[in-house]
């Protein structure tokens, strides 16, 4: 396939979260010499869509699809008339879309998971699977992923491309408190601050974190007591707020929603942390991790290969509040080995997730490329 291609992304919706940040960074740094592109949001457009006017053509569909999933009609004719000769689907739209794209006649189809339960429930394998035979290129965003996708949907290796997830390390880097944050929140000027970014949803674990703050505070002789600030919404919220309680940390716990001030939360955070019980590879520790910050999260997807051998240690078993407490009691009580892997954690992100590379591998997927390296 050689020129310029007009590429359709299919979303659910570019609001808040990982891989819609990621889809709208794809779209910015496309080479619009090569790549004209297009986005087609089934729910609605959402925060990250801001912007993206401007170098792409955004759609909304123009009807929901309770039938959608045996024959998307609308979809169909909404992908035949922009005409594109790649669509690329994300996780959450992968049947649907796909189905759409083969009768509308699109000739290649690339489809990226950002991540999966695991294991995989069996109806996501089946209809997955489905979805995988009639796609091109399946992409995954971390060689665990990848080996999850051979495992349960049966997707042939030869059409499985790994491309790492990517972030901004100009945009995110080091940066001094500002206070602001502390200030708003009303939390001590020396009170350490666990910081975290992610939906709160079960696949998260946040439940589990909740459980490990109450250990970390029933233990803790150090000064003030740490404080837990999460940004994000979900439906796991009211019953997060809720066992807080019970476990008597409620004024420890902090979610003020979505923001727009990561930057602040990084500046302010002293480690950043991760419960998750699943991963593809996560948008949130790579930008915390690029500001500098000491990761400790769980074992779990692409978790382990983002930190690398040199932070392994700061890697702890999903499921097991006891075992995070413990980490960040080790990581909370040594200020130099702190920031010694918080330097670490930068150049990691720096050398190995640039966000320039990661599109460059999309566009050669665009363009039917061979793989090559980024």
């Amino acid at each position: 396939m050689r020129g310029r291609v007009r590429v359709l992304h299919v979303i659910q919706n570019l609001n808040y979260g990982g891989m819609e940040r990621l889809l709208a960074d794809i779209v910015l740094r496309a080479d619009r010499g090569l790549i004209e592109s297009h986005v087609l949001c089934l729910q609605y457009l959402g925060r990250f869509s801001e912007g993206l006017a401007n170098v792409a053509e955004l759609h909304l569909a123009k009807q929901t699809f309770r039938a959608g999933m045996l024959w998307p009609a609308s979809l169909i004719r909404q992908i035949r008339s922009i005409g594109p000769q790649v669509v690329h689907t994300h996780s959450g739209v992968w049947y649907k879309a796909s189905l759409a794209a083969r009768r509308a006649g699109v000739p290649r189809l690339v489809h990226t998971e950002h991540g999966r339960r695991h294991p995989d429930p069996r109806i996501d394998r089946l209809v997955d699977g489905l979805a995988a035979r009639r796609t091109d290129v399946v992409v995954a965003v971390s060689d665990a992923l990848a080996a999850q996708l051979v495992a349960t949907l049966f997707v042939s290796p030869r059409r499985i491309r790994v491309v790492r997830n990517g972030v901004d390390t100009g945009l995110h880097q080091p940066r001094a408190e500002s206070g602001a944050l502390r200030d708003e929140l009303r939390v001590p000027s020396n009170a350490p601050i666990l910081g975290s970014i992610g939906r709160l949803e079960p696949i998260k674990g946040y439940d589990v974190v909740v459980e490990a703050m109450a250990l970390l505070a029933a233990e803790w002789t150090e000064g003030p007591l740490p404080v837990l600030v999460v940004f994000g919404e979900g439906s796991e919220r009211a019953r997060l707020l809720e066992l807080a309680r019970e476990r008597r940390i409620a004024g420890l716990l902090y979610l003020p929603g979505w923001r727009d001030d990561a930057h602040d939360l990084h500046a302010a955070s002293t480690i950043f942390t991760l419960g998750s019980r699943s991963e593809g590879t996560s948008v949130s520790l790579l930008e915390a991790m690029s500001a500098g910050l000491c990761p400790v999260v769980t074992d779990v997807g692409g978790n382990a290969a983002v930190l690398g051998p040199e932070l392994r240690h700061r890697l702890v078993p999903a499921e097991n509040a006891a075992a995070l407490a413990a980490a960040w009691r080790d990581a909370l009580g040594d200020a130099p080995r702190r920031a010694a892997d918080g330097a670490v954690a930068r150049q990691r992100v720096v050398r190995e997730f640039d966000l320039g590379a990661m599109v460059r591998q999309y566009e050669r997927i665009y363009l039917g490329e061979p793989s090559s390296g980024p």
